[in-house]
């Protein structure tokens, strides 16, 4: 089989490859698609620790079951994606339910060979721990495979407690923060504000029928949040910005009692904030942070992209064969696409 194969940073091969065997208890899935995510394109450019190559990259696709030796619930046939953050299922925060924060986890992509590949095998750890999450009868695998990051923005929100009515500001404008700011309309935002400052990433929000857009490098941010609520503030303010500055700008923008969610990671070494701790004080705010999804929050996500209103075909922007990963990766860097595709 034909496999998009991470050999250290800069060095990302197409190759041929045999088809990996089925475990007992796991699941063989032939690829439909494969999402090329942020973390695929920071390990291109600069590597991860994570990553012992050679590696099959990714962790956003979708397939479907070719072989099962799983004790039941799977057939072959079936269309499935994952959360692809195995989790070990014993460690004190898999007992809590949290398995997307599991002390020993392994990534699909990272800890695993990935869905990069025109056949991917699911570890018996991952179908019994149940991250494997079937695709309903018309859900394209295109956008079935957008349910990994969808399902971070569901665990934002979740996080966030993004309620029916709210008014929520999303920071940063890139396809996280679309995404951010498109499923907290799904969990019932009244208004929904998203703010950037690249005007090339601003511009294709104008078709997600956003409540307000703002470029802060041209508005005053704070006042547009002030005017669109009564001069409040926000009740959720989600930081999908990679850089300090909004961050730390969050903290005046939301009400009292408000919550602000660290959604975007800032690099290792450079991740150190001045905030006015008397905001968090005397406006009692929450500061919360989210990082990758839990199980339920993929079938939660899946959900989402099946009801019909979800605007998955403005999210996929392009279509490649696996031979273009360095043409998504460009495309990704030049902010010219929300989630690239890849197809075997």
């Amino acid at each position: 089989m034909r496999a998009v194969v991470y050999h250290g940073a800069g060095d990302v091969r197409v190759e041929q490859m045999p088809v990996p065997g089925c475990e007992a208890g796991g699941l063989l899935v032939k690829v439909d698609a494969c999402a090329v995510c942020g973390s695929d394109m920071k390990a291109y450019l600069s590597g991860n620790p994570r990553m012992r190559p050679p590696i099959v990259m990714g962790h956003e696709f979708a397939g479907t079951v070719v072989e099962t030796r799983a004790a039941g619930g799977f057939a072959v046939g079936e269309r499935v994606v994952m959360a692809t953050s195995v989790a070990c299922g014993e460690c004190v925060y898999c007992r809590r339910g949290w398995r997307n924060l599991c002390a020993e986890v392994r990534p699909m992509g990272f800890g695993y060979d990935g869905g990069m590949a025109e056949y991917v095998a699911i570890p018996e750890l991952a179908v019994r721990g149940g991250h494997v999450v079937k695709v309903p009868e018309g859900l394209g695998s295109l956008f079935a495979a957008l349910a990994e990051p969808v399902s971070c923005a569901v665990n934002a929100c979740e996080n966030s407690g993004v309620r029916e009515g709210d008014t929520v500001l999303v920071m940063g404008a890139g396809p996280m923060g679309i995404l951010n700011a498109v499923v907290a309309r799904e969990f019932g935002a009244a208004s929904v504000i998203l703010s950037e400052i690249n005007p090339a990433r601003l511009a294709p929000c104008a078709a997600f029928g956003f409540d307000r857009l703002v470029n802060p490098a041209e508005e005053d941010l704070a006042q547009v949040v002030r005017q669109e609520t009564g001069g409040v503030g926000a009740d959720v303010v989600i930081v999908a910005a990679p850089a300090a500055l909004p961050q730390e700008q969050a903290l005046a923008l939301a009400r009292k009692r408000g919550t602000v969610c660290l959604f975007a990671s800032l690099p290792a070494g450079k991740s150190l904030l001045t905030v006015d701790s008397r905001l968090i004080h005397y406006n009692e705010l929450r500061v919360v942070g989210t990082s990758d999804s839990t199980p339920a929050q993929v079938a939660r996500a899946v959900g989402l992209l099946a009801g019909g209103a979800f605007p998955a075909g403005r999210l996929v922007t392009h279509v490649l064969p696996f031979e273009g990963f360095s043409e998504a990766i460009a495309l990704m860097r030049r902010g010219e696409g929300l989630r690239v595709v890849l197809t075997p």
